[in-house]
């Protein structure tokens, strides 16, 4: 039996042990690619699609649509007439409450896999590794004039500690597969603009994170429509800012003061960066006064204390 007709034939009631969460929007041209790749895969266990078009204004629905009527038993879809995302809703991990999954796997509705074996090697490992949570690979970025260097680089091509997750460790998020183990957000990180960076911060409380240099590179791309690789570094960096204050926040609640110093410097740090020059020095020169007016309670507080007439 073929891969595909093994895929169809996956009833309603069964409980697939993999749950593939692609969130769409007006990604006409690129949807069908990205629904292929999830289709290829050869597995030894069963799969299911979940696809959420978030009211695209082009054929996205329409293109989804044709696929939910060819594989019924396989891709589940869920249609928005409001867009989510700009009400501040964005439909994961909302997503993940809906997925029957043991385990996760994500993927863009413009980006694509390469690799048929991709599930069947990261399932297969984190099915024997019940210390790691999360697996990853490598990801090309691509656009109209060609293909760029991968996304990961240097120490990053590499297993993570549960720690590094949780000091949200860049991880290409199209090439994860990872244990269902959340399906909503604490209050603090609902409106963090990097979800992703949230998600892997969390699974962090569960175990590891694995590299798999043996799956083949998935394709990142790059277009005007991205929510994310087409902003401007400017807005980048401001995403980040207030990623890492909505994690200080949070880590703060749970009384973790180590994460919570860790993301109050990653702040401190990106507000650097947002900032002019001339305010750098300014900031710098702030920084110093109350420092050394800290510090000089501090030993005042001290003296006073240890002094006995």
């Amino acid at each position: 039996m073929d891969a595909t007709s093994k895929k169809t034939s996956l009833s309603p009631s069964a409980a697939p042990l993999v749950s593939i969460v692609c969130p769409a929007y007006n990604q006409e041209a690129y949807v069908a690619q990205t629904l292929e790749g999830f289709l290829m895969q050869e597995t030894s266990f069963d799969f299911e699609i979940l696809v959420n078009d978030d009211a695209s204004t082009d054929g996205t629905a329409r293109i989804i649509a044709d696929y939910v009527k060819r594989y019924p038993t396989l891709i589940r879809a869920f249609y928005h007439e409001t867009n989510q995302y700009s009400q501040g809703n964005p439909s994961v991990p909302r997503l993940f409450g809906e997925a029957r999954g043991r385990y996760i796997a994500f993927c863009e509705g413009d980006d694509y896999w390469t690799d048929p074996r991709k599930l069947q090697i990261q399932v297969d490992f984190l099915e024997s590794h019940p210390d790691y949570v999360l697996t990853y690979h490598d990801a090309i970025p691509f656009d109209i004039s060609g293909q760029y260097e991968i996304q990961l680089q240097g120490d990053l091509r590499a297993d993570a500690t549960a720690l590094e997750l949780q000091k949200a460790r860049p991880i290409s998020t199209l090439t994860t597969v990872f244990r269902n183990v959340f399906d909503s957000l604490p209050r603090e990180l609902v409106g963090a603009p990097l979800n992703d960076l949230v998600w892997w911060s969390l699974l962090g409380a569960y175990g590891k994170g694995k590299f798999m240099g043996e799956v083949k590179p998935a394709m990142y791309r790059l277009h005007p429509g991205g929510v994310f690789s087409m902003r401007s570094n400017k807005r980048k960096l401001h995403m980040a800012l207030q990623t890492s204050g909505a994690l200080a926040n949070y880590y703060n609640r749970l009384g973790n003061d180590e994460l919570y110093e860790y993301f109050l410097m990653e702040l401190v740090g990106y507000s650097m960066s947002a900032i002019t020059p001339q305010r750098k020095v300014q900031t710098l020169l702030q920084v110093g006064r109350n420092f050394s007016f800290n510090i000089s309670k501090r030993l005042m507080t001290t003296f006073t204390k240890g002094h006995v007439q």
